[in-house]
């Protein structure tokens, strides 16, 4: 059946969005074969092909042996109708998406790929800068200011010192004279890692916390930081801001276990194929022993000592309560 029957907007777009990466996929396509790989008729195809070049797309097409439909070169493309902000906002998404393990980061690998062949040189070098510096971990749901992010990811990139204000969680502010290292994206926010000038040690500031974000010109030699940066930054976000912090092993395999804890509320590592072990940290232990006990699983505390202690407490108070339903 022709989709374009269905008379769906849509739908229309998406085809069309299909035709657009099925031509730069292939140097040459025949209109059958197109038709065929998108299910439709090859009117369907004449038509998507014009709307392409009403779009200012350059589609030659070409009769004859070895003839088909040719995408032309890739400097002479509009930038997907997009706002420069706008496709720094996409490729951010998409860069966060990429560097993790979920489902999508295929896809989000593909469509960057695709995104770099239509954009004009100036925001091809930005979200390269981008790409350059971006990490993540978790199931990344989130946005940010582009400025920011692209300030931030040059100065990553071309390591030079980074300045900005700083809104602590306390609420105060003060300026920052950092080493930026990397952006790193979690499911609830953008991170950057960096060395603090001033208090000479590594710190982990979220983003949004971020403004008068500006490079400076002085550049420095990168320090030896003795974990990747996605992993330090969730380890930080999951424990180390906390006052409290705890370690169990949980008698179940880490790759279980893991998409059941969100990724900014506990670091989950592999023991073995049995085993795993979570790091957290909070403001309540016994929180944290209520979360590890309604995963399911047989789990023992590993520290603090005191948590064992609260174990016992706790158990038997379910006991009696139990036993008073009896």
């Amino acid at each position: 059946m022709d989709h374009e029957q269905s008379g769906d907007a849509r739908g229309t777009t998406e085809r069309v969005l299909a035709l657009l990466g099925l031509l730069q996929e292939r140097r040459v396509w025949t209109g059958p074969e197109l038709a065929a790989r998108m299910r439709v008729t090859t009117r369907t195809v004449r038509r998507d092909v014009d709307r392409l070049r009403a779009l200012g797309y350059p589609v030659h097409a070409s009769h004859g042996a070895g003839g088909g439909y040719q995408l032309g070169a890739g400097q002479v493309l509009p930038p997907l109708l997009l706002d420069d902000e706008e496709v720094i906002a996409v490729a951010a998404a998409l860069l966060a998406g990429a560097g993790g393990a979920e489902p999508g980061g295929e896809a989000a690998l593909r469509t960057l790929t695709k995104l770099d062949q239509v954009l004009p040189s100036r925001l091809r070098d930005d979200v390269r800068a981008l790409a350059e510096s971006v990490e993540s971990f978790g199931q990344v749901r989130l946005r940010a200011d582009p400025d920011v992010l692209m300030v931030t990811a040059r100065a990553c990139r071309d390591g030079v010192e980074l300045a900005f204000d700083y809104r602590a969680r306390d609420g105060t502010s003060g300026p920052r004279r950092v080493e930026p290292v990397r952006l790193v994206a979690s499911e609830r926010q953008w991170y950057l890692l960096a060395f603090d000038r001033d208090r000479e040690a590594w710190r982990t500031f979220r983003v949004d916390r971020m403004s008068q974000v500006r490079a400076r010109t002085w550049r420095f030699r990168p320090r030896e930081i003795l974990e990747g940066a996605a992993a330090y930054v969730q380890r930080s976000v999951a424990e180390r801001v906390y006052p409290r912090r705890a370690r169990f092993l949980v008698h179940a395999g880490a790759d279980v276990v893991r998409p059941r804890i969100p990724a900014s509320a506990a670091v989950v590592r592999e023991r073995d194929t049995e085993t795993c072990e979570i790091q957290a940290g909070g403001h309540d232990l016994d929180l944290l022993l209520l979360h590890v006990t309604l995963l399911g699983y047989e789990f023992e505390v590993l520290e603090p000592p005191e948590l064992a202690r609260r174990c016992e407490l706790l158990a038997g108070r379910l006991r009696s309560a139990a036993l008073a339903r009896e």
